[in-house]
Parts: structure tokens; sequence; C-alpha cells
């Protein structure tokens, strides 16, 4: 599909922590048979959500499973971590799962945050601004070698020498996906090199002046700010009845309630729609619905039958 339009994509990120394979996958199936456009893993190693010793399936080798096992839906990432992998490394993993997928892949990639790997592993956590730096060099790298037949590349970090990548990405122009909110830096190597810029949910207003800063930058590099997508992560219980949606909000306020600034409602697929609405306003494209487990069956599908297709058609 063409990235640089007003289609609305909703989708599922089925970030976290997964016990088996065959949980995750049979989420994503259904997900595609429920009409969704997109599905995204993360890429954390060792998150803290579930303490030191949680589940963790590695999403690179996650996705590149999944992809094999759909066959419409968008396949992505959201987001890897430029401390991670060489960026040359990810180049190759992307162009390869583009080919598992046969062309369905979108990468994201971020500055990296908290991982209980690099207490746990030994593995390296650059400050924020050398993050920042490697991430701006690291999407200069990715994109050389996805569409140059010879790559050069000098950088303070990384550097390509007649580099080559084959075979390369099936897609013309593979998406490249920038998560983050920071305005200074995050937002400024979005301008520069997104095709999708990706944020979890705030307040409508605080959205605005993210989109602003956005805006500013992509005008500065000399890009048109309107060529890159909005998409927004964020969490919600869907149902019929309010006695049921408020047992269920009583449930994951008990067990996780620092989470709940990430839930757009707790409400009806109606309330769901008021909820979001706004954002197409200020040029959300992707919505993404962010599930973990225990999976909630009950919000995905109300989401798919009642939410997505007003989304789809109110511009």
């Amino acid at each position: 599909m063409r990235l640089h339009d007003d289609t609305v994509r909703c989708g599922v990120h089925s970030g976290q922590q997964y016990q088996t394979f065959e949980e995750v996958l049979h989420l994503w199936q259904r997900a595609e048979e429920a009409g969704y456009d997109w599905v995204s893993v993360f890429d954390h190693l060792r998150p803290h959500l579930f303490g030191p010793d949680g589940p963790c399936l590695e999403g690179p080798t996650l996705l590149a499973a999944l992809a094999a096992r759909t066959s419409r839906v968008r396949c992505a990432i959201l987001v890897s971590a430029v401390a991670w992998r060489h960026p040359a490394h990810l180049a190759n993993i992307a162009s390869t799962i583009d080919h598992v997928s046969g062309g369905r892949v979108e990468l994201g990639l971020g500055a990296g945050g908290f991982d209980l790997a690099h207490a746990q592993y030994g593995m390296p956590f650059p400050p924020t601004a050398e993050r920042m730096r490697r991430l701006d060099e690291a999407c200069h790298v990715i994109r050389l070698l996805w569409e140059r037949p010879v790559a050069d590349f000098e950088g303070t970090h990384y550097r390509l020498r007649h580099a080559n990548l084959r075979p390369r990405p099936m897609q013309p122009r593979l998406p490249l996906t920038i998560g983050g909110s920071g305005e200074r830096h995050t937002l400024r190597v979005a301008a520069a090199h997104a095709d999708t810029w990706n944020t979890l949910l705030t307040e409508p207003g605080a959205y605005a002046r993210k989109r602003e800063v956005l805006a500013g930058h992509a005008q500065d590099l000399g890009r048109d700010p309107a060529a890159i997508r909005g998409s927004l992560t964020f969490r919600a219980v869907l149902g019929d009845d309010r006695r049921e949606v408020a047992e269920r909000r009583r449930q994951i306020a008990a067990t996780v309630p620092d989470d709940l600034p990430e839930y757009a409602v707790f409400g009806t697929p109606e309330e769901c729609v008021e909820r979001l609405v706004p954002y197409l306003r200020l040029g959300v494209r992707d919505f993404l619905l962010g599930l973990r487990p225990p999976l909630d069956f009950r919000t995905l599908d109300l989401f798919a039958e009642r939410v997505a297709p007003v989304l789809r058609t109110h511009l």
C-alpha cells in the first residue's frame, strides 16, 4: 500500500511477554481474520514488567515466524532498540523477513530504553545522547543498504565500505517507523528519516504539540511534514455491559496501576470512537491496539467490529 495517503489503518501491537509461540500465533491469526491491517511485536530482550525471570520471545525471530504464518496483515516490530544490533545486521534481518512475508514488513527503530538485559547480559547501554546519534546514523545505514546497489557511509559509530545487501527488500521502499516523543532529538530523527512516527497515547493537546514540533523539524530539513504518517499505540477495555467493564478495570488497576494512563477508554466501542476521533484530526492514521497476556479477545473483537470501521470512514 502507499503510505503517504490518508488511508486509516487499525492494528494490534502484540507487545510484552509470551510464554509460548502458539499463544502469540493465535493472536496474530485471529487479528488477521478479524480484519486488522497491521500486527506488531516488540523488541525487548529482558523487559522488566513481569520481573527478572519473565518470559520473552526474541523479537525479529518471532516476527519472521509470524510473518510466515500470516498472509495479509502488515508485519512490524515496534521498536527495535538501536543498541541491540549493528544497523547493517538489522537491515539484513528486515530484508529477509520482507521476503518471508511477501513484502509486508515495516521496521520500527528507536533509541531504546530500560531493559534488564543490560544488567543480566552485560550488554552496554550508552548515554542518551550517544544512543540518539546512533539512531540517526542507523537510519542512514539501513536506508542506504536497502536502496543502493553499493553503499558507503562514514559516521561516528558506523561505517560502510562498498557494502552490499542481497537480496534487497521486496518492497520498493520498505517503511521505517521511528518510535518515541523526545522533542529535541527523537522527533528530529523522525523528521529526517521516518515514513511513520509512532508514539504512545497522550492527551490530544500534548499530541498536537508533538506533531507541531515534528513538522517544524521536517520543514527545517526540507521534508513535507504530511509525508510522515502519525501512528498511535494505546490500550482499551471494551464491552457492552458497564458492569462488566468496571469489573475488568478494577482487576487491571489492581495488577498494573502505573499502566492506566496508556488506556484510551474503559467503556463501549462508541466511547472508544469518541476518544480516538480527535487524533484523526491531528494526523494520526494508524491506530494500534496494545494487547498483552492475558489476552483480551473481547476487546480485540469489539474494536474490529465497531471501532475500526468508523475510524476508517470518518475522514
